[in-house]
């Protein structure tokens, strides 16, 4: 039978994957949010 604690403890996160969180929490990417503002901005300006 599988022991989750033991198993949990020799977890150890891959570089590749710690490198790919920070690049995407680092980029500046638009969300519904931000188009939605964009779009109201340039109506607002016609």
């Amino acid at each position: 039978m599988i022991n989750f604690d033991e198993e949990l403890s020799k977890f150890r996160p891959s570089k590749e994957v710690e490198q790919a969180e920070d690049a995407i929490v680092n980029m500046n990417l638009k969300d519904m949010t931000d188009i939605m503002l964009e779009i109201l901005r340039e109506k607002e300006q016609r």
